[in-house]
């Protein structure tokens, strides 16, 4: 025999909320529950039969509820975790960024402007040395040594 969906739910709806209830303490989550207890009723309708409803939707709201609580807690413990890397990630990328605006200050006040141009053209915008040369109207030779040069400080400075 076919069960009858609006009939439990005019006569277990009120337990089947106060059971949600009592464990997630938030009458929104309780009825959301509520309607997915029902919902997976109407879902199964064909597969169940029509003795002891009461402790069906009972067991259903329980086992509905404690599953939410248990996603509930894992989604805060995601939150939690996603934001104690974000804050480690923005302090380890901000310690990066004032030691390497740093670094790169230190190598940059005894260099010319076009030697800082090329060093931009070439490890920043990604232009090949040829390409750089053009653009800066120096032989790829001369881009290539003031690199080297460039470089070279860098590395005695890092050894510093």
């Amino acid at each position: 025999m076919q069960i009858n969906i609006d009939d439990l739910y005019r006569t277990y709806g009120a337990m089947v909320f106060r059971r949600c209830l009592s464990i997630l303490k938030d009458e929104d989550a309780a009825l959301d529950i509520m309607q997915e207890v029902f919902v997976v009723l109407l879902r199964k309708q064909k597969t169940l039969d029509s003795r002891g409803p009461s402790s069906l939707l009972y067991t259903m709201a329980t086992n509905l509820s404690i599953n939410e609580l248990h996603r509930r807690q894992n989604q805060q413990k995601r939150i939690e975790q996603t934001r104690e890397d974000f804050e480690i990630q923005s302090q380890d990328n901000a310690d990066e960024l004032v030691l390497t605006r740093h670094f790169l200050d230190r190598i940059f006040t005894r260099e010319d402007e076009t030697t800082k141009t090329i060093a931009w053209y070439h490890y920043v915008e990604g232009y090949t040395l040829e390409e750089t040369a053009h653009l800066v109207g120096m032989s790829m030779s001369g881009i290539r040594k003031r690199l080297r040069k460039l470089r070279e400080r860098g590395l005695a400075l890092k050894e510093v």
